[in-house]
């Protein structure tokens, strides 16, 4: 495929987001709770993602396009579909950059995320489903010229994206194994890019969930596919479609990619509160999830880099997950 990331441009675009995002800490996570999921002898990492601005990862390639957008692209506004975080990256982005973000979401979107969307000056246009919003967004981008900024897809996506890993490999010079949540594939396609670019001997796995898995469809098929409805509680990896070029890195990075349940999303909501400390929502549990359940067995006694990508939930919803968690 063309346009392959490399690492002299991975870090051209970090120096270029410069202050705009954050270099999120890492911190090893040595808990007797998680000896006792895992057992002795595995190291586990967290890459603390959820700290970025905006409380995800997704402002790093939303502003990695739209830094290459023309003025006169800028002043006609930007459009972007999403469950919540990349609405919340674009209208972040546009605010800073100086332009203006109109977003089209679920009905089923967190308000939570809703509300932050209007906290940054974005327009917000609610509609039945992701398939209808991806409909939706074209036609924007029709009548008014806005530029789409596309949730998970294209070589500046990527690249952004790619920040997160050249920045793990950096911080964890000797990590063995990454574990990515995947929800169209922008993050994994970005990370695995880099990972594997600068530790070529790491392992990098992706992680979706069961009621959202698109680019495992698409990894067995060959080609990118489409799923029919999203059934998960992890809407932030909700995609309905994996798509050409971040399926295409996604297949030359990934070694493994891993199905987690939403009671299994659940489980790591809660460890990673009462073990890390961390509050996330569920996508942001999903690289736990598969280190504690499907690759527990295949990392043990290895050291891994977990990427948390995210914490973008409302208090009441996030309390009823935990509770509803199962019970060792």
């Amino acid at each position: 495929m063309s346009d392959l990331p490399t690492l002299d441009a991975i870090r051209a675009a970090r120096a270029r987001l410069g202050d705009l995002v954050v270099t999120t800490p890492v911190r090893a996570w040595d808990d007797p709770a998680l000896t006792r999921r895992l057992g002795p002898g595995t190291s586990v990492v967290l890459k603390e993602e959820l700290f970025q601005r905006t409380g995800t990862f997704k402002p790093r390639g939303a502003l990695t396009v739209m830094l290459d957008l023309p003025p006169e692209a800028l002043a006609r506004g930007v459009t972007a579909v999403s469950a919540g975080n990349h609405a919340i990256a674009v209208a972040y982005a546009a605010q800073v950059l100086g332009s203006t973000a109109k977003v089209v979401m679920p009905k089923t979107a967190n308000p939570y995320r809703v509300a932050k969307c209007r906290e940054l000056d974005a327009t917000v246009e609610l509609v039945e489903d992701v398939h209808v919003a991806f409909d939706r967004v074209k036609q924007i981008e029709a009548d008014e010229g806005r530029t789409f900024v596309h949730p998970f897809e294209g070589p500046r996506t990527a690249l952004g994206t790619a920040t997160v890993g050249l920045e793990l490999v950096e911080q964890v010079p000797d990590v063995q194994a990454v574990v990515v949540p995947i929800g169209g594939g922008g993050l994994c396609a970005g990370v695995a890019a880099a990972v594997k670019l600068a530790r070529p001997d790491c392992a990098v796995y992706g992680v979706e969930p069961e009621g959202a898995d698109s680019m495992s469809r698409s990894f067995a098929a060959g080609t990118p596919q489409a799923i029919p409805a999203v059934r998960t509680i992890a809407d932030s990896l909700g995609a309905p479609h994996a798509a050409p070029y971040s399926f295409g890195l996604c297949r030359r990075y990934v070694d493994e990619l891993v199905l987690v349940s939403d009671d299994a999303l659940r489980a790591a909501m809660a460890l990673l509160l009462t073990s890390a400390k961390l509050a996330v929502e569920p996508a942001g549990a999903a690289a736990t999830a598969a280190l504690c359940g499907p690759l527990r067995t295949k990392l043990a006694g290895r050291r891994v880099v977990l990427v948390v990508c995210g914490a973008n939930i409302d208090p009441a919803t996030f309390a009823k997950h935990v509770s509803d968690a199962p019970t060792d």
